[in-house]
C-alpha cells in the first residue's frame, strides 16, 4: 500500500512572507533533492540549536556541513 503524499512548506532562507514559502511533497518519508534545489544549489538545515549546509556541487553530488 502506497503512502500518501503529505505537503510540507519550505521557508526561503532571506525570510518566511507567505510570497517566499514553497511546497514540497514528502512521499514514505522521502523529499527529492531537485524539489529542494529549485533555485539554489545551497540550503540550510536547523537543527537541535546548530546550523547545517547542505550543498549540490558541480558534479551533482551532495555535501553536509556543519
Amino acid at each position: 500500500m502506497r503512502k500518501e503524499a503529505e505537503t510540507t512548506e519550505i521557508a526561503n532562507q532571506s525570510g518566511t512572507s507567505a510570497s517566499q514559502l514553497r511546497k514540497i511533497d514528502v512521499v514514505s518519508n522521502r523529499i527529492e533533492s531537485r524539489d529542494l534545489f529549485v533555485a539554489t544549489k545551497e540550503i540550510t538545515i536547523g537543527h537541535e540549536g546548530e546550523v547545517y549546509r547542505l550543498r549540490l556541487t558541480a558534479l551533482n553530488k551532495l555535501i553536509l556541513t556543519k
